[in-house]
């Protein structure tokens, strides 16, 4: 199944902040929900690992992160990751991105990203995918805003702690797993919510 995903945002940062946040994965995979990053091949390649629970269904992707391209003085980000479920399902993702200077020092992102799913997922049924999907993506824009807006360290000291950050180290041990999975119940609660608020708004405005 293939969800589309168009998400416009502002950020009170300047651009040159905002596009270095973007491009370092220490500073990024903390933002996105239920996500972990395993191991910086180099810099434009990582590997990772997602977990998803909704109610008894749960599915845990590990793949790769490949950005293809980064032109800063265009400020355009495109980004490729696949992945492959334990029980047998994928993911592949493509994600566009671009980041400009707004007015009074603020910065615009425009993502669009487009995402293929097979596997147990599917068992929730296309539409909530869709919705949950969107809601994830809104967490993400969240913790985001929320880590440029208040002034993050800076990459530097992120990386010193790369133990912490989920990176493995060449030759050393990786660290003990967490259960960060998305707990992708509320949400699909959220939008449901959304639905019937919706439904009562139409027949409320036909009465």
């Amino acid at each position: 199944m293939a969800i589309e995903i168009k998400q416009q945002f502002e950020v009170s940062a300047p651009v040159d902040e905002v596009w270095a946040f973007v491009m370092d994965p220490h500073r990024v995979a903390p933002c996105m929900p239920g996500a972990t990053l395993d191991e910086v091949i180099d810099d434009k390649n990582f590997r990772g690992s997602v977990r998803i629970k909704v109610g008894a269904v749960s599915a845990a992707y590990k793949g790769s992160v490949c950005m293809q391209k980064a032109d800063q003085a265009a400020g355009l980000l495109e980004m490729l990751a696949e992945g492959r479920e334990t029980g047998g399902g994928t993911a592949r993702a493509t994600m566009t991105a671009t980041v400009t200077a707004g007015d009074n020092g603020t910065t615009a992102v425009t993502v669009l990203a487009a995402v293929d799913i097979t596997g147990r997922l599917m068992q929730v049924g296309g539409r909530m995918i869709q919705g949950v999907s969107d809601q994830l993506f809104k967490q993400f824009v969240r913790k985001l805003k929320a880590e440029l807006e208040a002034g993050a360290a800076p990459s530097g000291a992120e990386t010193s702690g790369a133990a912490d950050s989920g990176v493995t180290a060449a030759g050393a041990s990786p660290p003990a797993p967490t259960d960060n999975a998305i707990r992708v119940l509320p949400l699909l609660l959220r939008t449901l919510a959304v639905a019937v608020a919706r439904l009562f708004r139409r027949l409320f405005g036909r009465g």
